[in-house]
């Protein structure tokens, strides 16, 4: 690695199946991008390992022996608040997206994605971006037909700036692409976010962008969304 190479992506990975955490660690230990650092089977090793490595990235399954990934989730992030959480998970059910997306992941992904897929993701998670399988999105966007008035209610009480900065981080755009885009200065931006969660009752931009998400249709007027 030269000087100019950026250190690989730390990642560990946590899943109660040894064959899919061998077969993760054969799949990314061919990009040289990526490295990872510890591997985990349960709620309790998850978070002892990720408090010891302190990986950027966790890959992270929702079913496991003594709990649930969303145990691990939020206590891994207790510990440490800047390691980004990735759900890798073979289930696709409207209520565990909303769980992860509350216990502050930063993407849901399913196991049916391919390698190709897979690097990016974790590539774009690490950078700050928030990320759903397409089959996600689709779901979490007809859960607006179930969606919070109160949810309507505090996205619509955001100021035009404030739903065009989230509009932005929806799509999954890091603060810095957010400034650009918008003619702002980061610090500005992360102002707009701080007052953005403190009216939308969340704590993590994958929460606010999930809301908005829901209730984007709803918002816009029209069946489809703007």
């Amino acid at each position: 690695m030269t000087n100019d190479t950026p250190a690989p992506i730390r990642l560990v990975i946590v899943d109660d199946s040894e064959v899919v955490r061998m077969g993760l660690r054969a799949l990314i230990g061919a990009d040289p991008t990526m490295e990872i650092v510890g591997d985990a089977h349960n709620v309790a090793s998850a978070v002892e390992t990720c408090r010891r490595v302190k990986p950027q990235v966790v890959l992270l399954d929702i079913r496991l022996p003594d709990g649930t990934g969303f145990d691990a989730c939020r206590g891994i992030l207790k510990h440490l608040p800047d390691t980004r959480v990735l759900v890798l998970t073979s289930v696709a059910d409207d209520s565990l997206v909303d769980q992860a997306i509350r216990c502050g992941a930063h993407g849901y992904l399913l196991k049916e994605v391919d390698a190709r897929a897979l690097s990016q993701a974790i590539r774009d998670v690490a950078a700050g971006k928030s990320i759903l399988d397409p089959a996600v999105t689709s779901r979490v966007m007809r859960m607006v037909k179930s969606g919070s008035n109160n949810d309507v209610q505090a996205l619509a009480s955001l100021s035009p700036q404030e739903q065009r900065v989230l509009a932005l981080i929806a799509e999954g755009k890091t603060n810095k692409e957010v400034a650009m885009a918008l003619n702002l200065s980061e610090k500005t931006v992360k102002n707009y976010l701080a007052n953005m969660f403190d009216k939308l009752e969340v704590t993590r931009r994958a929460q606010a962008a999930a809301m908005f998400a829901k209730n984007k249709a709803v918002l816009a007027g029209t069946p489809g969304g703007a």
